[in-house]
């Protein structure tokens, strides 16, 4: 049977602690990279040659290009975003891991005897001393889709920073942009739900205890949801930006971005808080959390203020006010993310965030004083009324393990 060990790194010394991440709109933890394993050695007599040095040559493919990708995060300053998470070197990680899932499969293919002969090693940037190691291709499987899932929050996190269109305007994050985010995020829940259903029940459950902590099943499910709740998140604030968007539809995406939020911290496991990243995870979900409901209340008070009650006008006021607490625990959470280690910064706010941050404070203080005007009422204080209960919309991009490599059918018929 396949083992799992951590470990501490033997040689090169301590590895190098992230003191900042830059710029932050999608977070994820440090990535996990592979590290070299010797397939020669292990799958000697058990395979063609030819098979064994395409694996070779694949896999070492991704690990040279996910070293890159890290190397890029640990540089002090970085200038752009184009360092760290740019399309090009992403997309060329993801093309990487794309072209070798197929080839891997192989070792796990029905009656296969060399799924524990590998012995795979994983690292991880956030950790300073450990690394796993499970002789389990099916441990393998699921940390390249892991892997995808985060370079597509790279991709996406690029994608929302700010930037300067030489046109005169000041920087900003451009409509096409935050539309193809949405993709980027479905892509990276489906990679994640893959692993959930296909290979998450592979593993042993003992081995599953062994996993290292971003591989654990509520952390990628809270990683799934995450991508769908940000997703919404864009979808929301080009409704917001668009002159043919109802209320009801604007309404209806904050309330589903509340129930994804929700489903986050349902999911997400028990974190460990000693170390930042943990603590920052947590502090992104509650901040993201927060802020969904500021927009779901906002735009429930809306509409509840265009009813002609007094009881409705009522309502809108105890949503409207809600909406405003909520706006600002949102702020309170996002500066604790950004200064807890590896500190980060809060890129200039948009979409909805931006919209939030303009209207609520002055709707609420105007929309309060017409209403105590009309009904001669004191502040209303009161419990909020409750939210609208959709059926959520945005899914998972329908992703499946992909079908074999045709080198194995070439390895068939050597048999």
């Amino acid at each position: 049977m396949g083992c799992g060990v951590s470990k501490q790194k033997d040689s090169g010394g301590p590895r190098r602690r992230l003191a900042t991440i830059g710029d932050v709109v999608v977070f994820l933890p440090g990535l996990r990279v592979p590290r070299s394993v010797d397939f020669s050695q292990a799958l000697a007599g058990g395979l063609d040659k030819g098979v064994v040095e395409r694996l070779l040559a694949l896999r070492a493919r991704v690990v040279d290009m996910a070293m890159q990708e890290s190397a890029a995060a640990l540089k002090p300053k970085r200038k752009t975003a184009a360092q760290h998470g740019s399309s090009s070197s992403t997309a060329n990680l993801l093309q990487a891991l794309e072209d070798y899932l197929p080839a891997l499969l192989g070792l796990v293919k029905e009656g296969s005897e060399l799924r524990h002969r590998v012995q795979f090693v994983w690292a991880n940037q956030e950790d300073n001393a450990e690394e796993t190691t499970m002789a389990d291709v099916w441990y393998e499987v699921l940390s390249v889709l892991h892997l995808m899932a985060m370079v597509c929050m790279l991709q996406a996190n690029s994608l929302l920073l700010a930037r300067s269109y030489g046109d005169g305007y000041a920087p900003r994050v451009s409509e096409e942009s935050r539309r193809a985010t949405v993709d980027v995020f479905l892509k990276a829940s489906g990679y994640l739900d893959c692993a959930i259903r296909q290979v998450i029940p592979q593993i042993p459950s003992d081995l599953r205890r062994q996993l290292p902590m971003d591989l654990a099943e509520g952390n990628l499910k809270a990683f799934s949801l995450q991508a769908l709740g940000q997703g919404v998140d864009m979808q929301l604030g080009l409704a917001i930006d668009s002159p043919k968007a109802t209320l009801a539809v604007k309404r209806r995406l904050a309330c589903e971005m509340v129930k994804y939020w929700h489903q986050v911290q349902e999911s997400i496991p028990e974190l460990p808080v000693s170390d930042g990243w943990g603590r920052k995870h947590l502090l992104f979900v509650k901040w993201k959390y927060a802020e969904a409901k500021a927009a779901a209340y906002y735009f429930h008070g809306l509409i509840l203020d265009e009813g002609g009650t007094e009881k409705s006008h009522g309502m809108a006021i105890a949503a409207l006010q809600t909406s405003e607490e909520f706006l600002k625990e949102s702020k309170r959470t996002s500066e604790a993310f950004h200064a807890t280690p590896p500190t980060s910064r809060c890129p200039t706010p948009f979409g909805t965030a931006k919209y939030m941050l303009d209207k609520i404070p002055k709707d609420v203080s105007s929309k309060v004083r017409i209403n105590q005007d009309l009904y001669s009422q004191e502040r209303v204080i009161g419990t909020p009324p409750p939210l609208p209960d959709f059926v959520l919309a945005l899914k998972p991009d329908d992703y499946d393990l992909p079908p074999l490599d045709p080198l194995w059918n070439k390895e068939d018929g050597h048999q």
